[in-house]
């Protein structure tokens, strides 16, 4: 019997969804064999357009065919011996996805093993008939599309058996388009088709195409936010999302298909946006801030991301930079960061968004009003990264607002996270305040936000957290209003940032940072971060308990 809080949350995560994310999830289930007969629609010669260059982009993946047949993915190896083992049970369905993705086919020195990606090619249609396993579900399907494409289109021969094989699974795409899901799936869909769609020729490539391109339009007018950053607010997922629009404007220039010539320029446009966006979004260690669902080595860096639409042509972007006097500071507004330049070697992003789009929020965690910190070029502050994905408790935990450098409120999360990718009642943030004050000291940088995600708790609190930045100086004003038994604010370490006592931080650079806290009682504890899939590496958190309705907690540096 599902119980009434149960029912709640349901309700509250149901009644956000796009009637089209029901319908189409109904229609998969009762439509089943109508889908797989469009699936095995028969396909028994393909063939290939006349492009005017060949396929060439930077290839940067690690390579995760390590030896014949042993496949290395998030940090474990695994054999392919027998047809069983892509689908393996004593496997994670996300290994078994990136098994079917064939991302080895677009990794570093790629071409230098023409015969083992032969193999691999052949070993994955002879061992996965149209619709058998993982392999034939739509994410997958796009992403080895994708690769199938990138790495034929290098070639000057492919055999006719592997043009019909990608030419199956476009159709059986093109027939579950994720639109119960939409967001990114729908974006991987939609690449992937316009891919098949301009490497075939005749009617059935000028329908992947027409199909892929009708997704395209819609989905990156969408999920590309005015100030250049991807509506799921993940740093990882937008540094993807942003590789595949530059693969997109490659495929139009080396494939010169009319229809997508004319969609170039305002691609490039996205990309540039998009660039400055992630620009603003790295530590000075070039690297990735952890927002949501964010983690290394799964998507593209800054630096590799720029180099390609350098090489497309696009504008080099324009991030923040240190200013001579003042504090520099940059609101993000369409997806809700706000990016401040302390001064020293450092950066300081600070979340005051909303819990991503609101019928798609599977990649948010309960992070409202945290925030990282860089200084002297090395991480301080930072959120505890994305190790796995999966419904366990480590899962749940890693999205916790517990796992955040913000306050949590009588041991509940700021947005209700559940089941893996599940969001029920959500944090509303309120419109950010942002101004300059003189003080005794210079100018001070003062930011103010609140969030109504506690008020659904018997006391109804709200927690409103400021942020005033001075030369050397970061203070910080957590206030709670309304009725509760327990708060505790968190801040995590970088695993090189070393505790003395509760009251000061020893960088690797050999500068220190003195910390106070005022109306609240700092203990340090054990802790971890995720910076990859797979990954736990020991770390410490200051963990500081209210004393009262409000928290004051200095940071000071030299």
């Amino acid at each position: 019997m599902i119980g009434s809080g149960h029912l709640s949350r349901l309700f509250h995560t149901v009644r956000h969804l796009r009637g089209e994310q029901i319908a189409y999830r109904l229609y998969y289930r009762l439509a089943r064999p109508l889908v797989a007969q469009q699936a095995l629609a028969s396909i028994t010669e393909l063939a290939r357009r006349t492009w005017v260059r060949p396929w060439v982009a930077p290839l940067i993946a690690p390579r995760s065919h390590v030896d014949q047949g042993v496949f290395e993915f998030l940090g474990e190896r695994g054999c392919l011996e027998k047809s069983g083992d892509w689908n393996a049970v004593n496997k994670t369905k996300l290994w078994l996805y990136n098994l079917h993705y064939l991302d080895d086919l677009n990794a570093v020195d790629a071409d230098a093993r023409p015969d083992q990606q032969g193999w691999l090619i052949q070993r994955w249609i002879d061992d996965n008939p149209p619709l058998a396993g993982h392999g034939w579900e739509p994410y997958p399907l796009s992403l080895r599309i994708g690769n199938l494409v990138k790495w034929c289109a290098r070639q000057t021969q492919v055999s006719p058996e592997w043009l019909v094989s990608i030419g199956r699974q476009a159709q059986a795409l093109a027939v579950q388009e994720e639109r119960h899901i939409l967001a990114n799936h729908l974006f991987a869909n939609g690449k992937a088709l316009t891919f098949a769609g301009a490497f075939f020729a005749g009617d059935r490539g000028g329908q992947w195409l027409k199909g892929g391109l009708r997704i395209l339009d819609r989905e990156i007018s969408e999920q590309f936010l005015p100030d250049g950053g991807h509506f799921e607010l993940s740093p990882m997922y937008h540094s993807t999302l942003l590789w595949d629009m530059c693969d997109l404007v490659n495929l139009a220039e080396r494939s010169a298909v009319p229809e997508l010539l004319e969609r170039a320029a305002a691609w490039r446009g996205v990309i540039e946006r998009g660039l400055a966006w992630l620009e603003s979004m790295c530590h000075p260690d070039g690297e990735i801030s952890f927002f949501n669902d964010a983690a290394f080595g799964i998507a593209p860096q800054f630096r590799q991301i720029k180099a390609y639409a350098g090489a497309l042509g696009c504008l080099e972007s324009k991030g923040l930079t240190e200013a001579l006097s003042g504090i520099p500071c940059t609101h993000l507004g369409d997806t809700g960061y706000i990016v401040v330049i302390p001064g020293q070697g450092g950066k300081a992003l600070l979340d005051v968004a909303a819990v991503g789009p609101a019928y798609q929020p599977g990649h948010a965690h309960a992070d409202t009003l945290s925030f990282e910190l860089s200084l002297f070029g090395q991480r301080v502050l930072v959120n505890s990264g994305t190790s796995r994905y999966g419904e366990d408790t480590e899962r749940q935990r890693q999205r916790s607002t517990a796992a955040h450098n913000t306050v949590e409120i009588d041991g509940e999360d700021s947005s209700e996270v559940w089941a893996g990718f599940r969001v029920a009642r959500r944090a509303r943030p309120s419109v950010p305040e942002i101004w300059r004050e003189r003080g005794m000291e210079g100018e001070e940088l003062r930011i103010r936000c609140a969030h109504d995600g506690y008020r659904r708790l018997p006391g109804r609190p709200l927690h409103q957290r400021q942020w005033m930045f001075a030369k050397g100086r970061l203070r910080m004003i957590d206030s709670l209003s309304g009725q509760f038994r327990k708060a505790v604010c968190r801040f995590y370490l970088h695993p090189d940032v070393q505790v003395a006592g509760n009251q000061e931080l020893h960088l690797q650079s050999g500068h220190s940072i003195l910390l106070s806290v005022f109306g609240g009682t700092a203990n340090v504890v054990s802790s971890t971060w995720h910076p990859q899939f797979g990954a736990c590496v020991p770390s410490h958190c200051i963990e500081i308990r209210f004393d009262s309705a409000e928290l004051i907690i200095d940071f000071s540096w030299k």
